[in-house]
């Protein structure tokens, strides 16, 4: 239970609200105007965990710098040697990462993008809004391995949870202690975070040109470190096998190429100071889609003429390698799942093959029997015309496969059967919804192309009125099926980018941008190829993995979905930073497709997440598919 808070003092820029036990209740900056508390959690800031034996305790200071030092001790108080595990000691950093309505989220509460990178390890807050100050930490003593997470799950998808950050594991004789020192500091966004990093002697800057790379491309990665450290002993390794490097100054630069496809982990230690880089190398992109595709063919169609699902893609279980349908509707037999026939349609166009096309025909049938009504262009939640659940977000998704079949076959029906479906979306409200992939320039430009001119303005009509809602809405974003996130946010930006493209009044790439300022604020630039531009996301592994489990998944597939948005805003503006960060997103989700086509729907992050090991793809290729078909869309 979250003690009552008895003492509020002022510690210089912060104000602090304390326990009678020293624990923290709220810290805010004293000139933040909405007075938000950046440590909002179900347990206290500074809570600890610990075995028995160790006796924990925490000073506070505030330095001369104007940041608040908080230092841990732990003390071995028995008279025998205690080894500790990861995960067997742990800190509440509770900084204050839930979703309330988007108006509270705007000024009230942060995304904590979270390194655990040995001694170099740092949490940067980022209020969800933008506006400053932000709270930062970064670490001063000692060495932190992981984290984890404890959430309510009464609020579902709506809380991301309290934040346990777990030292590395360390040996203490009887009487002798261990500290972990940290510095809580306030800067004005993601580049001011860094550039204070910079200036503690322990920090070491990593940054690789890309995380995720394929076959035959280099790896670059540069390690910046701090003057004091310019006559220490450099010393890098991947996976233990030293390499060598350049240096100029206080930069140190590695280039590698031609490495097999697998995780490499570069260890960086330079006087003592360790820390790590993630790089992972796959498959041409090419090769991982061509696997992937004919996975979904070989083992993921349903084959049973008797069965309402015969010809549906479905679920595969990578456990059990067997296929998989509930009617439940993450795991059904339509919805996200499309992205299958999206990917497939893509594919054929460039690349005959005759078994691919034959189950993409049959994949189609079976969407014109179970899941779609070609009169009145409803989209159907799952088998049998089954609509418990009306869903608006699966008409784009269909309307995107009806794009994808016309391109790949020049039909013109599929793009009369795509506008049915656009309007039908409209018709049932989706003027007041935000739709998750929806290329609306895109769609109403081959109208045009193919004279299909009626269709073409009514949707435009209706796209019109959608626009402006979202302009009248501004960053008040509505709920969804969570009441804020970044695949809210992204589509705003999206409908207003592709209404600029169409009209070219600049009102509608004006509004964008707000949208675009508050979408790359979920995302992080920790040096790893699962957390590098990946947008935090923490509920879906919970709705669509085999192991139902909440928690941080870095990544899941919509993170690309920033992605898209950042390589419409380049195609528009040509801003070159744009289209790299495009593909840095693009790339991030990549590691949930393997080799031989097999696929993962989300990789669970969190050391544990109330108590339960994660750190695990989950078995189920599920809905993953998107990913891939943005990577596919960005090269091609």
């Amino acid at each position: 239970m979250k003690e009552e808070t008895k003492l509020r003092q002022c510690e210089g820029p912060f104000v602090i609200e304390y326990t009678d036990n020293n624990l923290i209740s709220s810290i805010s900056h004293r000139d933040d105007n909405h007075r938000m508390n950046w440590v909002e959690g179900s347990q206290c800031w500074g809570s600890t965990i610990v075995p028995n034996g160790i006796a924990s305790e925490v000073t506070r200071t505030l330095t001369e710098k104007g940041t608040l030092r908080e230092n841990y001790v732990f003390t071995n108080k028995t008279e025998f040697d205690i080894f500790t595990k990861v995960g067997d000691i742990s800190i509440y950093t509770t900084f204050n990462d839930d979703y309330g309505s988007s108006d509270v989220c705007m000024t009230n509460k942060c995304h904590a993008h979270i390194w655990c990178g040995g001694n170099v390890s740092y949490i940067m807050g980022l209020r969800m809004g933008g506006e400053g100050p932000h709270l930062g930490l970064i670490l001063t003593k000692g060495s932190l391995k992981t984290y984890s997470v404890e959430r309510d799950l009464s609020l579902i998808s709506n809380d991301r949870g309290d934040f346990l950050v777990h030292p590395a594991q360390f040996v203490l004789a009887p009487g002798e202690s261990y500290e972990i020192e940290w510095e809580l500091f306030w800067h004005e966004g993601k580049e001011d975070f860094y550039n204070k990093l910079r200036k503690f002697p322990n920090f070491l800057h990593v940054k690789a040109e890309n995380y995720t790379v394929f076959e035959n491309e280099e790896i670059n990665i540069e390690i910046l470190f701090h003057n004091s450290l310019s006559d220490k002993q450099i010393n890098i390794s991947r996976d233990v096998m030293s390499i060598p490097y350049t240096r100029k100054e206080n930069l140190v630069k590695i280039h590698e190429v031609n490495l097999a496809v697998g995780e490499y982990r570069y260890s960086v230690n330079i006087d003592d100071i360790y820390t790590e880089v993630v790089i992972l190398v796959l498959p041409r992109v090419s090769e991982l889609i061509k696997s992937r595709c004919e996975f979904i063919v070989n083992k993921q169609q349903y084959h049973n003429s008797y069965s309402h699902l015969d010809g549906a893609y479905l679920i595969y279980d990578n456990e059990d390698h067997h296929i998989y349908y509930s009617h439940y509707h993450d795991h059904n037999g339509g919805r996200e799942r499309f992205a299958m026939g999206v990917l497939l349609a893509k594919y054929l166009r460039d690349s005959a093959n005759e078994k691919m096309e034959e189950s993409l025909k049959k994949y189609i049938e079976y969407i014109k029997r179970e899941l779609y009504d070609q009169q009145t262009g409803m989209v159907f939640n799952d088998i049998k015309q089954n609509n418990d659940i009306h869903r608006l977000y699966n008409y784009p998704w269909l309307a995107v496969l009806f794009k994808e079949l016309y391109l790949t076959w020049k039909d013109k029906d599929y793009l009369k059967e795509m506008s049915k479906v656009i309007l039908a979306y409209y018709k049932h409200g989706g003027a007041d919804f935000y739709p998750i992939e929806f290329p609306i320039y895109d769609m109403v430009n081959l109208l045009e192309d193919e004279g299909l001119i009626d269709y073409r303005v009514k949707i435009l009509h209706h796209f019109k009125e959608h626009v402006d809602t979202i302009i009248s809405n501004g960053l008040s974003y509505p709920k969804s099926e969570v009441n804020f996130e970044q695949t809210i946010v992204a589509p705003a930006a999206n409908l207003l980018l592709d209404m600029y493209k169409l009209t070219n009044e600049r009102k509608y790439l004006d509004e964008a941008k707000k949208h675009v300022d508050v979408l790359e604020l979920f995302n992080g630039l920790q040096p790893d190829y699962h957390l590098y531009e990946t947008a935090i996301r923490h509920w879906d592994g919970y709705w669509f993995g085999k192991n139902r489990l909440y928690g941080d998944t870095f990544p899941h597939y919509w993170s690309a979905l920033t992605g898209r948005v950042y390589q419409n805003l380049a195609d528009i503006t040509k801003d070159q930073e744009y289209y790299r960060k495009a593909e840095a997103s693009f790339r991030g989700v990549l590691n949930l497709f393997n080799a031989d086509g097999s696929a993962s729907c989300a990789k669970l992050t969190p050391f544990k997440v109330n108590g339960i090991k994660a750190g695990f793809y989950d078995p189920w290729a599920n809905d993953q598919d998107w990913g891939l078909y943005f990577m596919f869309n960005f090269i091609n």
